[in-house]
């Protein structure tokens, strides 16, 4: 009696699997991305995995499965997890403001007066503060802040001096705006911890898991992709510095920063890892969070935590602890179900959690910003959903 419906898994898994390879392989034809890793998980199952194209271009270095990328932003979900660890551990509450740990970290209001953030503000991107690249007046910029992504050999303590020394945006818990919180958070983890931030998110994330390759350093250089941006005809490489204009506004990237020992553990961008370990996180979390969280918790971060308040980038979204969540597929304008969890990393990925059909989906690039916010994305998503 089985047999039919194994039959109709499996063709139903090679129509993805032609679908996703098309987009895959239109990207790379049309010179959209220089590389990428695919992983594609159903119900706990991979359905289909492919490294293609180049992880060097210059080098003739094809992408493998275990290529080593650049994080950014998929950094925020990682550090969020050890942050949730701690919050079940009763050492740090979500009600608690950051001065209890970082007593120094005191940005005031634009009119000068006091405000009080705290943990869950961090978490949601609620608290008022910002990121350089966001910011009109140049507060950030003037301030010298680093995002996490430039500035090599900056320690913590000197750039959370400067966050703090910048006006917030507004009162924290009155609006959204995706913001430095999370290095803010690394820097409470740190405190509480007693240990660098790649020490802690190793002992309560990655280690507990299994995972040897995603950290605040490249273990192997070997397999670290080369960094790329878009550029005609064909994606240009970056250099020790490079500057990217995006719909935020201009981002600043270092990409030998992650080789400094010096340069501070950003809990917003600084990690680097392999599409296999992302996925393997990502699915804990799909699963219900054992052995990292309990599912209590998993369902905490996994709903709107936001009070309603919007995204300027993300219409028919809100946002959890670590991610977006859609709220509104038809606003938003994709296929995704309601409470669909998803982000990205400014270096070129991009993922997301399906619950509801059981999918967990990593891409990653060696592209920016194609491969968080390209043409790539949405062909890779709508392959995906007219396959199911």
């Amino acid at each position: 009696m089985s047999l039919p419906l194994e039959m109709a898994d499996a063709d139903r898994n090679s129509s993805l699997a032609a679908a996703v390879d098309a987009a895959i392989t239109s990207a790379l034809d049309d010179n959209r991305l220089v590389g990428t890793v695919v992983f594609i998980a159903r119900d706990g199952e991979i359905v289909h995995r492919r490294a293609a194209g180049l992880a060097d271009r210059e080098s003739g270095l094809a992408m493998r499965e275990d290529t080593i990328f650049r994080l950014a932003s998929i950094t925020k979900p990682i550090v969020t997890i050890a942050a949730m660890r701690l919050v079940e551990q009763a050492r740090i509450g979500l009600d608690d403001p950051v001065t209890r740990w970082l007593p120094d970290f005191r940005p005031r209001l634009p009119d000068g007066g006091e405000a009080t953030i705290r943990i869950r503000h961090l978490l949601t991107h609620t608290s008022g503060l910002s990121y350089s690249f966001f910011e009109e007046d140049d507060a950030y910029a003037h301030a010298g802040v680093s995002d996490g992504l430039a500035e090599p050999g900056l320690p913590l303590a000197e750039n959370l001096r400067r966050i703090a020394s910048a006006p917030l945006r507004f009162a924290p818990g009155s609006d959204w705006q995706y913001s430095i919180a999370m290095d803010v958070l690394g820097g409470v983890i740190e405190a509480e911890t007693g240990v660098p931030l790649g020490e802690a998110v190793a002992e309560l994330v990655t280690k507990p898991l299994g995972l040897a390759d995603t950290a605040f350093s490249v273990r192997d250089r070997s397999r670290l992709a080369a960094a790329y941006m878009d550029a005609s005809p064909e994606p240009a490489l970056m250099g020790e510095t490079a500057l990217v204009m995006s719909l935020m506004g201009p981002i600043r990237f270092a990409p030998n920063r992650i080789f400094d020992p010096a340069s501070y553990h950003s809990g917003g961008a600084g990690m680097a890892g392999t599409a296999g370990d992302i996925l393997a996180i990502l699915e804990t979390i799909r699963r219900g969070g054992a052995p990292l969280l309990s599912i209590e918790t998993v369902g905490m971060m996994a709903t709107d935590q936001a009070n309603g308040h919007r995204q300027q980038h993300e219409p028919g979204s809100g946002f959890g602890f670590g991610w977006s969540v859609i709220t509104d597929p038809a606003e938003a304008g994709v296929p995704f179900p309601t409470g669909t969890l998803k982000w990205g990393g400014v270096y070129g990925h991009s993922w997301f959690i399906d619950p509801v059909n059981g999918l967990t989906v990593v891409a990653l690039t060696n592209t920016t910003l194609e491969g968080m916010w390209g043409k790539f994305t949405v062909d890779l998503r709508e392959a995906i959903y007219a396959a199911l």
